[in-house]
């Protein structure tokens, strides 16, 4: 059975940083790509970065420049360094692992809070 368990969430000030961690347990693979998604108040869960098994990277353009996405294979982990946060980034923040082949599965973290505010 495969579990994602999330953490590094909290509280910080605008123009902060935090470090979100990612595990996971089970087995997924050697081809597989990792996310960040987040889901603020009354809004859709949206992709905040990726990173595929090549460790080519995607991010939103509203974090480009401030969040790094970086994976550790041996120990299926992906963490999301963000800098200078915004207020803005206040959400719900989801690990994802999503294998494509031989059948496509995504798997979901159970979410970490982050709330930017002074």
């Amino acid at each position: 059975q495969v579990q994602l368990v999330e953490s590094g969430g909290g509280l910080v000030q605008p123009g902060g940083s935090l470090r979100l961690s990612c595990a996971v347990s089970g087995s997924i693979g050697v081809i597989y790509a990792m996310g960040w998604y987040r889901q603020a108040p009354g809004k859709q869960r949206e992709l905040v970065a990726t990173i595929n098994s090549g460790s080519s990277t995607n991010y939103v353009d509203s974090v480009k420049g401030r969040f790094t996405i970086s994976r550790d294979n041996a120990k299926k982990t992906v963490y999301l360094q963000m800098n200078t946060l915004k207020p803005e980034d206040t959400a719900v923040y989801y690990c994802n692992v999503h294998i494509p082949a031989p059948k496509v599965l995504n798997y979901w973290g159970q979410g970490t809070q982050v709330t930017v505010s002074s």
